[in-house]
């Protein structure tokens, strides 16, 4: 945010708040503050999170489109990770959908380490030493279109 990014501020900030919500709900029902009955626990509540998520990456992937290949494709593997979650919370078909957003986030890891690992050299020998690929999206690429289809 301080760089002006907020894309990736937002980011950064929303999906830690995420994990610490996760953590924070773990340590509750495993009694870490005090006593808590876990049949009291409503999984469609977390559910309800993971669709709130789901709608916030899916506007996150809208973003993607103008960042790298890669990035979009780690919020794309975050998308499925988040149908797999929310599907799984509310019990539909909970093995496939558990497996889902198991292979979703392996893959959202991967590629998370692909990615910073591209950030740290590139920005180290000051070239592209590892692609992460041009943007879906760019205005140079949509103003082409324009023009090709307004001049003949």
């Amino acid at each position: 945010m301080r760089k002006n990014n907020a894309f990736g501020g937002t980011a950064f900030i929303a999906y830690g708040l995420f994990w610490l919500a996760m953590a924070f709900g773990w340590a509750t029902t495993n009694g870490f503050f005090g006593s808590y009955t876990a049949e009291t626990f409503d999984p469609r509540q977390t559910g309800a999170a993971f669709v709130a998520y789901l709608i916030l990456t899916a506007f996150m992937i809208i973003g993607a489109l103008r960042t790298t290949k890669v990035l979009f494709f780690i919020f794309l593997a975050i998308d499925f990770l988040f149908v797999g979650l929310a599907l799984s919370a509310f019990g539909v078909a909970r093995e496939a959908t558990h497996m889902l957003a198991a292979v979703s986030e392996l893959v959202i890891s991967l590629l998370s380490f692909y990615y910073a690992g591209a950030n740290i050299l590139n920005n180290h020998f000051g070239e592209q030493f590892l692609s992460l690929g041009n943007p879906f999206w760019s205005k140079k690429t949509q103003i082409d279109i324009l023009i090709a289809t307004v001049l003949p």
